[in-house]
């Protein structure tokens, strides 16, 4: 079932690696298959060096096992979550990366303070609010997404595709696993530079017409960054 789908799950959960966004098994990639309504994802506390397409779980938007031999994430119910709330989304990330994780443990969104950060994300990667006792005690994982979702309530969540979950870490998706990855890497990268960059001007700000202009030229209507592709392509 979905065999191509557990393939570029697993590639992507490899890279996480890769590009240094993970240590140990602390971090997780699922990808959706939309007609089915089904989800692969990566299995809980398994080492990278050992997976293999057979090991990826598939579960339903219930985060029930559909198939699989061995338990998925501890973090699916926040998959699942997610999945439900934005519909658009096709992958999801997420680890523990120093410099977004080192954001959400202080609860402080990610500011737009820089041209790299807006040719990716339209505006500050929100940080959740703190989740109650109850959602703690009585559906941690997925209360996580509902935290989430309401972080998006004004903000267009394919816009501005990553999250920090207070005291917790970073998640990021996109329209497939690869994309997911992909927005991690640049979320990890933007959060070192912010962080870098305000501790050399902790007064700095940014101009809301070079966000437009970078976000526009690569995502908007008339986008021109990159090459044209053709319809072989």
């Amino acid at each position: 079932m979905l065999e191509d789908l557990k393939k570029k799950v697993l590639e992507a959960n490899l890279d996480l690696v890769r590009h240094n966004l993970v240590i140990l098994t602390w971090g997780n990639v699922s990808a959706i298959d939309r007609k089915s309504g089904f989800v692969v994802i990566k299995p809980s506390g398994v080492s990278y060096d050992e997976m293999c397409a057979d090991d990826m779980v598939v579960v339903d938007l219930d985060g029930k096992v559909v198939e699989g031999h061995l338990r998925p994430s501890s973090d699916t119910p926040t998959h699942v979550s997610i999945y439900r709330h934005f519909p658009e989304v096709g992958g999801i990330v997420h680890t523990h990366s120093t410099y977004a994780t080192a954001w959400a443990q202080a609860g402080i969104p990610i500011p737009n303070i820089g041209t790299t950060h807006s040719d990716h994300f339209y505006c500050d990667i929100p940080c959740t609010e703190e989740m109650s006792a109850e959602q703690i005690r009585d559906s941690y994982e997925a209360s996580t997404g509902d935290v989430i979702a309401d972080c998006f309530r004004e903000i267009d969540p394919m816009h501005t595709p990553a999250v920090l979950v207070k005291h917790h870490g970073p998640f990021a998706w996109g329209t497939s696993a690869a994309d997911a990855l992909h927005n991690a890497v640049v979320l990890e990268e933007v959060a070192r530079m912010a962080a870098l960059s305000l501790s050399i001007n902790p007064s700095i700000s940014m101009n809301r017409n070079i966000v437009m202009k970078h976000y526009e030229r690569k995502h908007g209507k008339n986008a021109y960054y990159g090459q044209v592709k053709t319809e072989k392509e």
